[in-house]
């Protein structure tokens, strides 16, 4: 099918003002790196997810979901086909202590809608940068605290184009890992199940952690987040540090010498950069530890 031939029949089911044509993914992600996309697309209802996977899928064209692009690295060569970015989806609401919210509001957005309503649990997100929809793909967390901690339910879309209503026990939760991730679904939304609180001793806690937060990540520059998994028994950041890889640069990316666990792109640096770095970083660290860093950042794209 040729290119032309599906954006025509895309724009009979989209507004042909939420598509773009070879637009630079480098506008989009966290890293400011990024090769194009195909045909991008910004949808604002779930059911125009849903049409444009069963497009997708009907048709053979290969379709990729984007939240807010912060934990992750899309390589310089872009993505093929069809790109979906959720963020004009981020409807956030409540009833008695339950909190929904769709798929590209900001997870500290949700933090700061609970603390609003005084509810409390969701204070741990108050300075992760990704998405609802991302946050429930990989079980964010931070400091001590993980979405499986807080959530109730999601409403997922399967690779068939079907919506269906997942519990928590459903979504096998494991340490950045979830049954959406590995069975291919798009989280639409999350039902976040919270505690009544003092609307003080949870803004004292989320001021505590955005502190820490800033004090020990390099947040003046472009960074995809915390790049590796912890390993069992360490700390990846710990013996990215103990390698003396600090302020290694390779082009445009550095280890950071704030927090070693982080790259940032200190000026013109390339999706090219960041993968040579994480190699390089990989290596290191087995040759001087024996430890295996496996990636938590997501890697996506062509070369």
């Amino acid at each position: 099918m040729a290119e032309k031939t599906i954006l025509q029949d895309l724009r009979s089911l989209i507004y042909p003002r939420q598509i773009l044509e070879d637009e630079p993914l480098s506008k989009y992600t966290f890293t400011k790196t990024g090769g194009k996309a195909d045909i991008l697309i910004f949808p604002e209802t779930y059911e125009e997810v849903q049409k444009t996977v069963r497009f997708a899928s009907l048709n053979g064209v290969p379709y990729t979901i984007l939240g807010n692009g912060s934990n992750l690295i899309i390589k310089d060569g872009g993505i093929r086909g069809i790109v979906l970015i959720l963020t004009r989806l981020a409807k956030i609401s409540h009833t008695g202590n339950d909190i929904t919210a769709q798929c590209g509001a900001a997870i500290i957005d949700v933090s700061r809608y609970a603390l609003k309503q005084k509810l409390t649990g969701l204070e741990f997100a108050c300075g992760i940068p990704g998405s609802v929809g991302g946050a429930l793909y990989m079980n964010a967390g931070a400091y001590g605290g993980e979405v499986k901690d807080v959530l109730k339910s999601a409403l997922v879309l399967t690779k068939t184009g079907e919506m269906k209503r997942l519990e928590k026990s459903d979504l096998s939760f494991q340490y950045r890992k979830s049954s959406i991730a590995e069975n291919g679904e798009i989280a639409l939304e999350g039902t976040f199940s919270l505690e009544p609180g003092d609307a003080q001793e949870i803004k004292a806690k989320m001021d505590e952690l955005t502190d820490l937060r800033e004090s020990k990540q390099p947040l003046e520059y472009p960074s995809c987040g915390s790049v590796f998994k912890r390993p069992p028994g360490y700390f990846a950041g710990k013996l990215i540090q103990d390698s003396g890889l600090q302020g290694k640069r390779i082009g445009g990316v550095e280890v950071s010498t704030k927090h070693a666990g982080f790259m940032v792109n200190v000026g013109g640096g390339t999706a090219t950069d960041y993968m040579n770095l994480i190699q390089f970083v990989q290596k290191t660290v087995k040759e001087k530890f024996g430890v295996d860093l496996e990636t938590e950042v997501k890697i996506i794209g062509e070369d």
